[in-house]
């Protein structure tokens, strides 16, 4: 997907608004940002309007403040953030739009950067509201949209001010849809799908649109209860979709009409209760007991995908394979993870829970690719257009 990017026009001595999200975790107590990823991510785009003279506005939402001003989600402290990673001073101003905010940006210089508050203080940025996207577009010359993660919304600072300022992609959402686009045109093959997760539901639309592109389908997770339910196995008293019975049944004769296999879980682990500090054991899906609760992949389950995993050039991952919020829960998903970065292949890391765990075990460097996006990426897998993509025009 060949969308223009900032390469394409010239920024200098220009203002540039650009669309960032920093919607990052916040220690509500004492304002610490205990995972700067997201900025990271955005820091060449930055950068590179820093090197080429142009007077930058970034804007991000942060939390979920409602349309309200909230203390805790101002945006200060990412602000701060930003100043200490990429060593030059960020000014933090309190709003938005305004006559204010006007002059603030009146006074800015080449190579100078004004973070804008939290747009979502303001109930019209989720509104999509034309007056506020006016409102935002009137501080710039030019719009950078590098927020993939938040491309999936039509809000006013995603979608609506792409119609009245010359609109173009960062760096961060042309990796993005780089590397998401190749996974749905032109993967290396054999090329597997690692899905987990806890509903069968939130991934129908993923796995049945990659299930005609790829050659092997792992899952886990909680959903793997579904499956296994419905090739009738004994799960306890785990969580089963029950009304999602017959399309897990359904996908299951999809994987075999692609000759795809489909390769669920061959032993858990079992807890009585999900809760910290708990007696588990691993079990093969033949012994599940009927008062059980599956909470991870047993040893032999990580071997078998390991080694199916082994045999690939491009593997997708999208959704952790068992209680992962619990340590004890965890150990499935971490070996996946591990493995992951060692193996000779193009590693896409779907966004959401498996990107935080990624960067969490510190593995980011070792995939090809960890996507920023968490309902973005799995909407864009799923084949449906993000709306803050579509806005952006694409190269000649």
């Amino acid at each position: 997907m060949q969308k223009k990017t900032v390469r394409d026009i010239n920024v200098a001595r220009k203002r540039v608004l650009v669309r960032v999200d920093f919607n990052v975790p916040l220690d509500m107590n004492s304002g610490a940002i205990s995972d700067d990823s997201r900025i990271r991510a955005s820091l060449p785009t930055i950068r590179y309007l820093i090197d080429h003279k142009a007077r930058i506005i970034l804007c991000s939402h942060l939390g979920r403040p409602k349309g309200e001003v909230v203390e805790e989600l101002r945006i200060a402290p990412v602000a701060n953030c930003l100043s200490q990673l990429i060593g030059l001073p960020v000014n933090a101003v309190a709003d938005c739009v305004g006559q204010r905010i006007e002059n603030e940006v009146r006074e800015l210089k080449q190579g100078d950067i004004l973070f804008l508050e939290n747009v979502r203080f303001h109930p019209e940025e989720e509104a999509n509201d034309p007056y506020f996207a006016q409102e935002l577009a009137q501080l710039a010359d030019v719009y950078v949209n590098d927020a993939f993660s938040a491309a999936h919304r039509v809000h006013a600072s995603i979608v609506g001010v792409a119609k009245y300022l010359p609109a173009v992609a960062g760096f961060l959402m042309e990796e993005e849809l780089n590397a998401m686009s190749k996974l749905l045109t032109s993967p290396a093959h054999p090329f597997a799908c690692l899905i987990g997760g806890a509903k069968v539901g939130d991934k129908i639309d993923l796995i049945q649109n990659m299930l005609k592109r790829i050659d092997i389908l792992l899952l886990g997770g909680g959903m793997a209860a579904t499956f296994l339910k419905a090739q009738g196995h004994e799960i306890g008293h785990s969580l089963v979709e029950k009304d999602k019975l017959n399309l897990a049944k359904e996908l299951l004769r999809e994987a075999e009409e692609w000759k795809v296999p489909l390769i669920l879980p061959v032993d858990m682990v079992v807890a009585d209760e999900i809760k910290v500090n708990t007696v588990t054991k691993v079990v093969p899906i033949s012994d599940i007991p009927p008062t059980g609760c599956l909470v991870d992949i047993g040893p032999k389950t990580v071997e078998l995908f390991s080694n199916e995993l082994r045999k690939c050039h491009t593997i997708m991952w999208n959704g952790p394979l068992g209680v992962y919020e619990i340590a004890q829960f965890a150990q499935g998903t971490r070996s996946l993870a591990e493995f992951l970065s060692t193996v000779n292949a193009v590693t896409v890391i779907g966004g959401g829970s498996s990107a935080e765990i990624v960067h969490e075990m510190g593995l980011t460097d070792k995939m090809t690719h960890v996507s920023t996006g968490g309902g973005a990426s799995l909407r864009f897998l799923e084949g449906l257009p993000l709306p803050g993509v579509e806005a952006l025009p694409n190269k000649i």
